[in-house]
């Protein structure tokens, strides 16, 4: 079945959670649209169906929504505090609210200057609250806006014009904080946008032309000055620098590049001019693959998210019911009509559930904001949340707990011979074979002092080594079984190639003519930082970590204990991991696996959380893995693990904030100790907590 392509647009003046929730129906009761996603945390909107900007602007129209195309590279401008429309109506409204309390305080509340002055007041601070809530009103749709516009209208009925006036301009306020805290977790993506420069010095045939990103084609070449930044993914075609990669993968210490090797849009090329042949298009890009997966991201609704859009649907509801109950029953029974009433529309307020409707999506945007700057891609709310909750993370041993390829560890030299003289002829042997270890002792031996000789007669023997002529003596370097063929081991040398073989390293001998002259141990060394993640991540509350490879257990087990992993699954073939990921599931719940993203493909779909390493390097990384490590850095995870708790824990908290204080407010009504100000200063508190416990996340670092 073919899928239906979805329409995208980019959304201007988006301004609540609630209102994001509105123009999301109203988008979907349009002829001709269907499967509509608004995507408040990007402001933007995608749907199936046609329908005209104009058509969508009237569906928005409610909260002054602006409608661009996705490809506009405008950004919304950032405006100065006074140039703001909320703040200058809020400013104003104030204004006329304190001159008013003047007015009250010197003569009385029910002056006609003073009930002027609040109702000049709640006009400026109110008018765009009663025309949504009016309309709304009439639709039978209560929203906040509603329930506020009710609340205001039957304080005035009721004489309570300064309590009107003070409520109208203490929820103008709380708007305004809402909007500036949206625009505070907004920024992640907009700073990840302004990364990339919009055009680059490109060299066609001779001529070099200055062209806009979207105009440069695969094959192009970029003339990259030091101090510029790169234009379009590529590989670098002439010359060396170093380029800071900090931008894509979070690491700080930049990346020396030179001729053919691989460098991405919005890197900083420090030092040495650059030619880079171009090798995708503006929209392939990685830096564009990451702004697309945040947005994406950040759409997707974590589980909490969907229980409280659940629970604020029916909790509207139930706080208009209680409203009419606590206004009606208490004066049936004999109570005061005006001070029921009022309590009634103080009721009202305090149920407006915009500090609900707003404590998760804040915390997600904000963490997956964060998460991105430090090089952590978080495909979705839901995958923040698992990772909160893991308790068990298998890793793939090769290229995630070691470096991916082999190393020299160990090298033992015979008592007849000198240690550069044996490493130059190892080298002169290796640098003309084809095997898989041969690279590992050329760069360990050039490292530590190799020279150049002549080399002649090289031959390879299939199974046992190879071996060469060097100044008219015959250099082998090949198997212990092989060497012992050749020449007589001594026992302390087998006794020494036995433990190196315990601890999981490929051992070569090297014989001269028929003697002895060295032992060489090959391994694929640990990561530095394997061991201290692994703490961190103990530390952390990850209660059990696994270690899956394709290794002998021998060498398995030798790398787990020199790590401090106790549960090793060795001899795995790809299609093995993920049989272990899916036993490990119905063992300890939820598993996150950590690999490479490439060969544990498989494995990493079955995982509860899958992570990729090094995801800036391979599209499928990013495809496959919940969560992209972008730097091939294992140290990133105890981060993301930090981060994602924390995000658990504070949604949990805006949760109790929202609800607790609405609560106790709820409470006051039975000693008759609810007000209007006590009222909106419950929500407007309730609000403000939230959003700032939101932006704590902004603090987690590596």
């Amino acid at each position: 079945m073919a899928t239906v392509e979805k329409k995208e647009y980019r959304l201007e003046n988006l301004t609540c959670a609630s209102c994001a929730m509105k123009f999301e129906k109203n988008v979907k009761n349009l002829p001709s649209i269907e499967d509509v996603q608004v995507n408040f945390g990007a402001s933007k909107l995608a749907f199936s169906g046609s329908a005209t900007i104009e058509d969508l602007e009237a569906a928005g129209a409610f909260d002054g929504i602006k409608v661009v195309p996705l490809q506009n590279k405008k950004i919304e401008p950032k405006t100065s505090f006074f140039k703001r429309k909320e703040n200058l109506v809020t400013l104003f409204s104030l204004l006329f609210l304190l001159i008013g309390m003047y007015v009250s305080f010197r003569y009385a509340e029910t002056h006609p200057a003073a009930i002027a002055l609040f109702a000049i007041a709640i006009v400026i601070g109110g008018t765009s609250i009663f025309k949504t809530g009016l309309r709304n009103l009439v639709r039978f749709e209560f929203d906040m806006k509603t329930l506020m516009t009710i609340a205001i209208i039957g304080a005035a009925i009721i004489g309570e014009w300064r309590e009107g006036a003070v409520v109208v301009f203490l929820f103008a306020v709380s708007e305004a904080l809402e909007a500036y805290s949206m625009n505070k977790a907004r920024q992640s993506i907009r700073q990840l946008m302004d990364i990339a420069p919009p055009s680059a010095l490109v060299k066609r045939g001779e001529a070099f032309m200055e062209l806009p990103t979207e105009d440069i084609i695969v094959g192009d070449i970029l003339i990259v000055k030091p101090g510029q930044k790169i234009a379009m993914d590529g590989a670098v075609l002439m010359g060396s620098s170093t380029v800071n990669q900090a931008a894509i993968t979070g690491e700080s210490i930049p990346v020396q590049k030179k001729s053919g090797d691989n460098v991405f849009a919005g890197t900083l090329n420090e030092e040495g001019a650059l030619e880079v042949t171009v090798t995708k298009l503006v929209g392939d890009t990685t830096i564009a693959k990451i702004i697309h997966l945040v947005e994406d991201a950040q759409a997707e609704k974590a589980p909490s998210q969907k229980f409280v859009d659940k629970f604020a649907k029916y909790y509207t509801p139930a706080i208009i019911v209680i409203a009419i109950l606590v206004a009606i029953i208490p004066p049936l029974l004999g109570g005061d009509w005006n001070a029921w009433i009022y309590q009634g529309l103080a009721v009202l307020v305090v149920g407006c559930p915009c500090a609900l409707v707003v404590s998760t999506p804040v915390a997600i945007v904000t963490a997956i904001g964060n998460a991105a700057r430090q090089g952590v891609l978080i495909k979705g709310g839901i995958h923040l949340e698992e990772t909160g909750r893991l308790d068990v993370i298998a890793f793939d041993k090769t290229g995630t707990l070691t470096k991916g390829y082999p190393e020299v560890t160990d090298f033992i030299v015979g008592k007849e011979i000198a240690q550069e003289q044996l490493l130059s002829a190892i080298a002169a042997v290796e640098s003309m074979s084809q095997h898989p270890l041969a690279k590992a002792v050329v760069d360990y031996a050039h490292h530590h002092g190799a020279q150049k000789v002549v080399v002649s007669n090289f031959q390879s023997v299939t199974g046992k080594g190879a071996y060469a002529e060097i100044d008219g003596m015959t250099t082998y370097i090949g198997s212990l079984s092989w060497a012992q063929e050749l020449s007589s081991l001594p026992e302390e040398i087998l006794q020494q190639a036995a433990s190196l073989q315990r601890e999981g390293k490929s051992v070569m001998a090297i014989v001269t003519g028929t003697d002895f002259s060295g032992l060489l141990a090959v391994a694929d060394p640990i990561r530095a930082e394997s061991r201290d993640v692994l703490e961190q991540l103990k530390s952390i509350g990850i209660r059990h970590t696994v270690m899956l490879t394709g290794d002998h257990q021998v060498t398995a087990d030798a790398i787990a204990t020199e790590l401090g992993v106790t549960d090793v699954r060795a001899g795995l073939m790809p299609e093995d991991k993920l049989t272990a990921i899916k036993r490990l599931s119905d063992e300890y719940g939820r598993v996150a696996m950590v690999g490479d993203g490439i060969n544990d493909a498989p494995a990493l779909a079955a995982a509860s959380v899958g992570i990729a390493m090094g995801g800036a390097g391979t599209d499928a990384a990013l495809e496959t893995a919940d969560i992209a490590l972008m730097a091939d850095d294992l140290g990133k995870l105890p981060y993301t693990m930090k981060l994602s708790r924390k995000t658990l824990r504070i949604i949990k908290e805006n949760i109790m904030f929202a609800l607790g204080l609405k609560i106790i407010a709820l409470l006051l009504i039975i000693p008759g100790w609810l007000t209007l100000w006590i009222a909106i200063f419950a929500d407007m508190g309730a609000t403000l907590l939230v959003v700032l416990n939101s932006l704590r996340l902004l603090r987690v670092h590596k």
